[in-house]
């Protein structure tokens, strides 16, 4: 082997190292802000107002945004802000990696409720922390009952001037993969009457969904069109969130399989 090719090679291997150790460095970080945000919410949940506990978790995901700049080198954009409605919506989004859920709820307006799977609530004090949040903790094995329940707690968190943000995927999806788009989040906007903001973006190419590495890079985050939702039936809005989300995905960098 001449030596420029052993020399690029060993200059890639360093390289590769260092990516995992800020990666492992981000994570340690990650789980320790989790633990504190965690606990103040559980701890201010009884004498805090709900937009002062909204706006610590939004605190939380900023922090985290900018530790993962400064630690991995990972940054994002994103376009379509401006096309955000004024009134509370339905949020119907891509999930491909950990970074989804942190960008979400730095980006979109403060006062969220999350769809989420029901085992999350298990977890000591982060699962407490998340009750605070006023969150819809679903069973996914439940069928029809989840939607329901789904419906049922959504509209009352829309009416009281919360967005909902959902999954439709259900869960993590690698990048050039997709799964069928679950219809609960486009019922609740059918019976709601609220407006659908679908979003679409490459977070898994460079934070796989069960890798540690987050690969230094810029993030793509695209907000789409508003999807009114006005005599249109939860098959319809399902299915135009899901052309529009999926279509926009194909055009980002890392749309292939990892």
């Amino acid at each position: 082997m001449d030596s420029p090719t052993l020399r690029n090679r060993l200059i890639s291997g360093l390289f590769s190292v260092l990516i995992l150790v800020r990666s492992i460095l981000y994570e340690v970080f990650l789980v320790g802000s989790v633990i504190v945000y965690s606990t103040l919410l559980l701890v201010l949940g009884p004498i805090v107002s709900e937009s002062g506990l909204d706006r610590l978790a939004q605190q939380w995901a900023k922090l985290n945004l900018g530790a993962l700049r400064w630690i991995c080198g990972l940054h994002y954009r994103v376009s379509g802000l401006e096309t955000v409605p004024v009134e509370t919506a339905v949020v119907l989004s891509k999930h491909q990696s950990a970074w989804d859920i942190i960008a979400l709820r730095a980006l979109l307006p403060i006062r969220q409720s999350w769809v989420l799977k029901q085992e999350l609530m298990r977890i000591p004090v982060f699962g407490a922390g998340l009750k605070r949040l006023r969150c819809i903790p679903i069973d996914r094995t439940a069928g029809r009952r989840a939607i329901v329940e789904l419906v049922r707690e959504g509209m009352h968190l829309l009416q009281s001037g919360r967005w909902v943000i959902v999954f439709p995927e259900g869960t993590r999806v690698a990048p050039g993969c997709r799964h069928p788009y679950a219809i609960g989040g486009a019922v609740l906007a059918e019976r709601s009457g609220r407006p659908v903001v679908p979003i679409a973006h490459n977070a898994g190419y460079f934070w796989g969904r069960r890798s540690i590495r987050k690969e230094p890079g810029t993030i793509d985050v695209i907000i789409g069109p508003t999807i009114p939702t006005a005599g249109r039936t939860a098959t319809e809005i399902n299915a135009a969130a899901e052309a529009w989300i999926e279509s926009t995905v194909a055009t980002l960098p890392g749309s292939n399989p990892l």
